[in-house]
Order: structure tokens, then sequence, then C-alpha cells
């Protein structure tokens, strides 16, 4: 499982854990996010967001 931080503002999102409270279930890869998606602290797009380690 990977993770992607918001260019932006600096969201996490964890594919292990999802974003549930958006419909998002634990486990679901960032490809599969929906593409118009928006980051839930500052609105960014998918596109800017980039895989990090953590």
């Amino acid at each position: 499982m990977k993770t992607y931080m918001c260019v932006i503002c600096g969201f996490i999102y964890d594919e292990e854990q999802g974003y549930p409270q958006e419909g998002i279930a634990a486990g679901t890869k960032w490809e599969d996010v929906p593409p118009n998606w928006k980051c839930p602290e500052c609105g960014a797009g998918k596109e800017d967001f980039e895989m990090v380690a953590i």
C-alpha cells in the first residue's frame, strides 16, 4: 500500500486507510480513486498529489 500527499496543503491519502468519509473504502488504490476526487482539506485535484514514503 502507498501514500500520496497533496503538494498544496500536505493532506495524506493512505491507500490502506482509504477515505471512508467520502465513500472510498480502506484498501482503495490511488488509481481507483475517482478522477474527479478533490482533496478534502484544500480542494486540489488528484493531479496535485505525489506519492510519498512514510
